[in-house]
């Protein structure tokens, strides 16, 4: 009985099998790049609105704590502190600066207050042209000067504005600046009953909200003053 030959592949064969193994490759590896991509698109609008809404949270908890102080030693010599609440106004970020007690202790039974200096401005990032981002400076413990030093991190990236109004209680009206050290403005010695927070966001990507707004009430108005007689 004779065998029967077999047939291998011929030429035509193997480029038409390559030519379909080449689309289907194709096919998965463009379905595959376009999950990553949507995958990376979606992180990023989840990490937009989370600095958005994150900035504002941290904000309203430390302007609820601000707090000036009275308490000053008799020789002026000796002071080595100063509270405050000093916010500036300009025509696209605002700064404010001021005393709270707002600071967190990292390590168990460590030697810290909570009071500490707060700062909240806009400065411009170093390694990308155009880009500002909202900043927060913390220093501890709070010095003579209540608007430097201290650590400084990004609250949100890539902001558009900041914007702060401040809401006089003995007036009923909203203003653009507040300073507690300069008597002569009638803002001297308290703060204000409210502050408006307006966080703008450049170039959010879509489905992600741009401005974020709110409205704190500043609990403790009238300066700390234990043991001081009135």
């Amino acid at each position: 009985m004779k065998r029967g030959r077999s047939r291998g592949m011929t030429l035509l064969e193997i480029l038409v099998s390559l030519a379909i193994l080449a689309m289907i490759s194709l096919l998965v590896y463009g379905a595959v790049d376009s999950l990553s991509r949507g995958k990376k698109a979606e992180a990023l609008r989840n990490e937009r609105s989370r600095q958005g809404r994150s900035a504002i949270l941290r904000m309203v908890r430390e302007l609820s704590s601000a707090y000036i102080s009275q308490h000053t030693p008799t020789n002026l010599a000796m002071q080595t502190r100063q509270t405050i609440f000093s916010g500036k106004s300009s025509s696209q970020y605002d700064r404010l600066d001021f005393t709270a007690f707002a600071h967190r202790r990292t390590e168990a039974d460590s030697k810290e207050s909570d009071q500490s200096e707060i700062g909240y401005f806009v400065v411009r990032d170093p390694n990308q042209d155009g880009k500002m981002d909202l900043v927060r400076r913390e220093q501890f413990p709070i010095d003579l000067d209540a608007t430097k030093g201290g650590i400084v991190n990004v609250l949100a990236e890539d902001v558009e504005s900041f914007e702060l109004r401040y809401l006089d209680p003995v007036t009923s009206q909203w203003v653009e600046t507040w300073d507690t050290t300069q008597a002569q403005t009638g803002q001297g010695g308290r703060l204000p009953f409210e502050v408006h927070i307006k966080l703008v966001l450049a170039n959010p990507p879509p489905g992600v909200e741009k401005t974020y707004t709110t409205k704190v009430v500043i609990p403790m108005q009238q300066p700390l003053s234990f043991g001081i007689p009135r």
